[in-house]
């Protein structure tokens, strides 16, 4: 949605503690804009890079108003994507790992938001994880709750970092011209003082000159 460049690159800084082998663990935005494309994002990464590892997963869905989950989607590696309700016939498709049995990036598309897809979703991966000797098996549900609204709104993080971002432009941009005023009255000074009597005087004033200005130089 409208910008969330700020706040998803503050998750993806917070989230990077969470990281194996490439993996970030990501929350999905929970606002989309009816008549937009929103994708419902579901990371479930693999704690070991090294191991062997299968998963397949399957998405559930409980409108708003109503009672109990339905089984929206399933989807495993060597076979087709299972649309299973349909209020989504045509509208969910799978936007997640492809070519490989290890599913890490679980998300699915909605490709034209609609009212009725308000609600609570629940992504569940089921993974079997293969070591010497044994397989382990394990599974993940994770909830997103999805509002539908029919403008874009901004969110407080970003609105912020944008009021942030101008503070910061406006601080520099009066420090950087009381650096120049503050050099421009030092040159002056040393412009209308008396010559001074011998060359190792004028070299120490040229020095002091120079020194005070090469913050200045620099920032320019």
């Amino acid at each position: 949605m409208a910008a969330r460049s700020p706040s998803l690159l503050l998750g993806l800084l917070l989230a990077v503690t969470g990281c194996r082998a490439g993996c970030v663990e990501v929350d999905s935005h929970t606002e989309a804009v009816l008549g937009d494309p929103f994708k419902l994002l579901c990371i479930s990464c693999k704690r070991r890079s090294e191991t062997t590892a299968e998963a397949l997963t399957e998405w559930f869905f409980r409108e708003e108003g109503t009672q109990g989950f339905d089984k929206i989607l399933r989807y495993e590696p060597e076979g087709p994507v299972v649309v299973a309700d349909g209020r989504f016939e045509g509208v969910l498709v799978w936007n997640g790992s492809r070519g490989t049995r290890d599913l890490q990036d679980l998300s699915v598309l909605l490709t034209n938001v609609s009212a009725r897809h308000a609600g609570d979703y629940v992504c569940r991966v089921e993974r079997n994880l293969t070591f010497e000797g044994y397989v382990y098996s394990l599974a993940l549900n994770k909830t997103i709750r999805l509002a539908v609204v029919s403008k874009a709104t901004r969110d407080m993080a970003s609105i912020v970092s944008e009021i942030m971002m101008y503070v910061l432009i406006v601080v520099l941009t009066v420090w950087l011209a009381a650096e120049m005023l503050y050099c421009y009255r030092k040159v002056a000074a040393a412009a209308e003082a008396p010559a001074p009597e011998n060359a190792s005087e004028y070299l120490a004033i040229t020095s002091e000159s120079k020194e005070n200005c090469t913050g200045v130089q620099v920032a320019e």
